[in-house]
């Protein structure tokens, strides 16, 4: 079993960085300057993105918190939404690392230790919620 206090505590990383996320985009990135050269329909399609992202960390964070054994109860379901979880989080993980250049944040000091702290966060997700489909593939009850 995946200590339940390690879901809890990865939800709440999650709901962390849904609310975190503006800040970050707004502050580190400057984003939104970027977005206003778009064409109108661009902007209004990268707003929406943003939002689903921001929407799924808060959402995956919360089903995390209030529902964190049946995450682990080793249903069809509890391995599919696991599954869907791990999967979004190795792909965060994995595109990250492949495709973002780190070396474009600004260098203060807090935005440093912030993108190091950000990345340790997004692994523990990838790890918990892979954790969790172990636990539910290798004793799944059909």
């Amino acid at each position: 079993m995946v200590p339940t206090w390690l879901i809890i505590t990865a939800g709440i990383g999650q709901i962390f960085t849904a609310c975190i996320y503006p800040y970050i985009r707004h502050q580190v990135f400057d984003w939104y300057n970027d977005v206003q050269k778009l064409k109108p329909l661009n902007q209004e399609i990268a707003k929406t993105y943003s939002r689903y992202i921001q929407g799924l960390n808060f959402s995956f964070g919360l089903i995390a918190i209030i529902l964190p054994m049946n995450l682990q109860n080793k249903t069809p379901l509890a391995l599919a939404l696991s599954g869907l979880i791990a999967a979004y989080w190795i792909g965060k993980v994995a595109t990250q690392f492949a495709y973002y250049p780190m070396y474009q944040i600004p260098q203060k000091k807090l935005f440093r230790i912030g993108s190091y702290l950000m990345n340790g966060l997004f692994m523990l997700f990838a790890l918990v919620y892979t954790w969790l489909v172990f636990i539910n593939l290798l004793n799944i009850q059909l």
